[in-house]
């Protein structure tokens, strides 16, 4: 026999369930169980209930089978395959005393250390530790107080629903983080040819700048050598016209002078 993963929750001896291959009819069962102990523990196997008339059960025997059905509906019995038989193994009914206790809180932190647990932060393993540390004490609690361990079972489903929030909204948040970090590279991307676009005309419109400055310098050039060459021209036919208005002035005044 193969027994599943150990746990923190105490459990009974496994229990083999085996299938009836024989016709049935609709109304028989389909499942026979039979206890058996596991090799090596040397426990006894319980001996069938006594032929005869039938008898009203005690109120322990009752308030017994009321906890272990609650015991399964909030731990449910684990079941595995081995050889084609079906093994079954319930959650302990037995009540837990003070060394019991001692003892969980020792093999917890023993698997805290075996499979090295972290102590801060997000840890799936710390977590997974800590609640079949709790799933045991809801355990014991419901032993002794059905009540009280129906509420810690409240409790406990609310803690897993609230842990479940915030891994959705955690899970969501990444998502939505890196769809940012998408848009933001794509936009990145975007400013970059952007950028180097920008860069591109602001390179061709210096080159225009440039050429538009050196065809004004050069036309400022040309008309400052033309101005110069008028400007000379102008003064060379003021020149000349002083020149030729005196001597038509002396002419006219050595016409007009032997006449007196």
């Amino acid at each position: 026999m193969i027994p599943p993963s150990s746990s923190l929750v105490k459990y009974d001896n496994p229990v083999l369930v085996s299938r009836n291959t024989d016709k049935k009819t609709p109304r028989a069962k389909p499942l026979k169980v039979t206890p058996q102990p596991v090799p090596g523990s040397g426990g006894p196997v319980p001996s069938a209930p006594p032929k005869g008339g039938t008898k009203l059960p005690p109120v322990d025997t009752q308030k017994a089978e009321q906890t272990d059905e609650i015991l399964n509906s909030i731990l449910p019995p684990k079941e595995w395959t081995e050889q084609g038989q079906l093994w079954v193994q319930q959650v302990s009914s037995t009540p837990a005393t003070r060394q019991d206790v001692i003892n969980l809180q020792e093999q917890l932190d023993t698997r805290l250390q075996q499979r090295q647990a972290k102590e801060t932060g997000i840890c799936p393993v710390r977590r997974e530790l800590y609640s079949q540390v709790f799933d045991e004490i809801i355990r014991q609690v419901t032993i002794n107080c059905a009540e009280r361990g129906l509420l810690l079972l409240r409790v406990r489903d609310e803690i897993n629903m609230t842990l479940a929030a915030y891994q959705t909204l955690y899970e969501s948040s990444v998502a939505f983080g890196m769809r940012k970090a998408l848009q933001a590279e794509q936009g990145k991307y975007d400013m970059e040819n952007m950028i180097e676009t920008l860069e591109g005309e602001k390179r061709e419109l210096e080159r225009q700048v440039n050429e538009l400055k050196a065809k004004c310098d050069a036309i400022e050039k040309r008309e400052t050598e033309r101005r110069a060459v008028e400007e000379k021209r102008h003064a060379e036919e003021i020149q000349f016209l002083k020149k030729t208005s005196q001597q038509l002035k002396i002419q006219l005044e050595g016409i007009i002078a032997p006449k007196k």
